[in-house]
């Protein structure tokens, strides 16, 4: 399944996995299981199989048949480096990404350590291709770790989503990331996130020169609380990480 996106950071989705499995607090209330509940059982429906993981080799070449340069979401319905995702398959994502290489394709995951270790073999003799940016999820300062992981890989096309943010995430150091993304969890069941919290982000970011984009503040749906912090949309883009030609092609 592959669609236009309503994520305010990204033009598409791609989604050659769905489904996944629950490793921390920022999964409590995940909206990709919640959405894919809803249909399960109903036969011949792509999530029939409700937010079990299923992997769908059909779907792997359709970046390749769209022309027009997108930014593309991996997989927002799973996580790419989900343990029980058969390497063999991962490899063929990634095949795939390197050969649509028009796009920019955004990978981000909660299971930072798998992720490393894969990138450290796949790309051990060079570093991870431009058009191939690499990120991971931190709801709040116990799973920063993901972070340190997320620095030792070979790519300056890190980046990191505080979403949802659900406690301060501390001192920490963002050195060598390129952009963070910060918003609260929405849903019936969403948790408030303190504007304290954001600010914290804000001005770690300002002060290692990150770009900052503020997605939401969340609540019983994404946009019930506007995207406002300081009177003010923040949408800072890391504009350098986009190869010279994607962005030529971008503003054709």
């Amino acid at each position: 399944m592959a669609q236009k996106s309503e994520i305010e950071w990204t033009d598409a989705t791609w989604n050659p996995v769905t489904g996944c499995t629950k490793i921390g607090p920022g999964c409590d209330h995940c909206y990709a299981e919640r959405f894919a509940e809803r249909w399960r059982g109903i036969p011949g429906h792509p999530y029939e199989q409700g937010f079990d993981l299923r992997v769908w080799p059909e779907r792997l070449d359709q970046p390749k048949r769209w022309k027009k340069p997108r930014m593309i979401f991996v997989n927002s319905m799973s996580d790419l480096f989900h343990k029980e995702i058969p390497r063999k398959f991962i490899d063929q994502v990634f095949e795939t990404m390197e050969s649509a290489h028009w796009h920019v394709f955004q990978v981000l995951t909660k299971r930072s350590s798998l992720m490393r270790n894969y990138i450290r073999k796949r790309y051990s003799d060079r570093s991870v291709p431009s058009n191939i940016w690499l990120g991971v999820s931190v709801e709040d300062k116990p799973h920063a770790s993901r972070i340190e992981h997320l620095k030792q890989i070979n790519s300056p096309a890190r980046f990191i989503s505080f979403e949802p943010l659900l406690g301060p995430v501390g001192e920490i150091d963002l050195k060598d990331i390129a952009w963070a993304i910060v918003g609260g969890e929405s849903g019936p069941q969403a948790r408030p996130m303190a504007e304290e919290w954001v600010v914290e982000i804000r001005n770690l970011c300002e002060r290692d020169e990150v770009e900052f984009f503020f997605k939401q503040w969340g609540g019983p749906r994404p946009k019930s609380g506007g995207r406002l912090l300081d009177g003010v949309e923040w949408n800072g883009f890391p504009w350098q990480m986009v190869p010279e030609p994607i962005l030529e092609r971008l503003a054709s």
